[in-house]
C-alpha cells in the first residue's frame, strides 16, 4: 500500500507529496512523479477512494449532470423557469420537469416558483456551450420556505455535510434547524427560533472557515452546545 505523506483535508502547497507508491492515482490538482503523488496547486487534500486531488482554495463551482444545488428565480418565460445559482450562466427549469404534476402549456409559471422564490433542484444537463437544465422532479426536490441562505466556498461542500451526512446531521439535530446544502455553495438554514437558526448559520460558517482542522466535529458540538446551553437533540429532522 502507499505511504500517505499528508492527511485527508489538509492543506498543501506545489510540490508537496501526497502519497509514495503506485496504489493511489492523481486527479485534479495532483500529477505523478515516478512512484509520488504531488500537488500542483495551493489547495485541501481530496481523498475518495483510490483518487486523490488538491481542490483549490477559492475553487469556483463547475456544474455536473446530477448535482444538486440551490439557487433563486431571476426570470421566467412561456416555457421555461431561469435559476440563477452563482453561475455565470442561469439554470433552465423546463415546463415538463417543473413538477412531478402535470403542467399545462400555457400555465401562469408563477403559480409554482415566482421571481424570487429559491429552490432546490438538479442538474440534467451541461452543454458544450454551458447551457444548464434542472429539473424539480426527484427526492427533496422542492420550493424552499423562507430562512436564511448563505454562500460558502464550494469546496468546502463535502466537510460541511460530512462523511455520511454526519456533520449537517449533528447541526440539524442540536439547533432543531432544516439545512440543505447544494453543491454549488448555496445553503438554506431554516428554524423556528431566531437564536437557534443563528447559531447553526454560525456553526456552518465554522465548519467552512476550519474545514481543515482535525477533531472538527468536537469543536462544532462544544460551539453549538456554549450557544445553546446543551440545547436536547430532535431526532425528526
Amino acid at each position: 500500500m502507499g505511504e500517505f505523506k499528508v492527511n485527508d483535508k489538509d492543506i498543501v502547497v506545489p510540490g508537496e507529496v501526497l502519497v509514495t507508491g503506485m496504489d493511489y492515482l492523481p486527479a485534479g490538482g495532483a500529477f505523478r512523479d515516478n512512484d509520488e503523488v504531488v500537488a500542483s496547486q495551493v489547495g485541501i487534500v481530496n481523498l475518495s477512494g483510490r483518487l486523490i486531488k488538491v481542490v483549490p482554495l477559492n475553487w469556483r463551482y463547475s456544474p455536473k449532470r446530477g448535482d444538486i444545488v440551490i439557487g433563486k428565480v431571476a426570470d421566467i418565460s412561456l416555457s421555461n423557469w431561469f435559476v440563477d445559482f452563482g453561475y455565470p450562466n442561469y439554470g433552465a427549469i423546463p415546463l415538463k420537469d417543473g413538477s412531478s404534476d402535470y403542467i399545462p402549456r400555457g400555465a401562469d409559471l408563477t403559480q409554482y416558483y415566482s421571481h424570487g422564490d429559491y429552490v432546490v433542484a438538479q442538474i440534467t444537463k451541461v452543454s458544450k456551450s454551458k447551457q444548464i437544465d434542472l429539473t424539480m422532479k426527484g427526492p427533496g426536490l422542492r420550493k424552499l420556505s423562507p430562512g436564511r441562505i448563505i454562500n460558502v466556498n464550494p469546496a468546502k461542500i463535502p466537510r460541511i455535510i460530512g462523511k455520511q451526512g454526519s456533520m449537517v446531521s449533528m447541526i440539524k439535530q442540536m439547533t432543531d434547524c432544516k439545512v440543505i446544502a447544494g453543491q454549488n455553495g448555496f445553503i438554506w438554514i431554516s428554524g423556528f427560533e431566531h437564536n437557534k437558526e443563528k447559531v447553526a448559520v454560525e456553526a456552518v460558517i465554522m465548519v467552512e472557515k476550519k474545514a481543515h482542522i482535525e477533531g472538527l466535529t468536537d469543536q462544532v458540538k462544544a460551539f453549538i452546545e456554549k450557544e445553546l446551553g446543551g440545547t436536547k437533540i430532535d431526532k425528526k429532522n
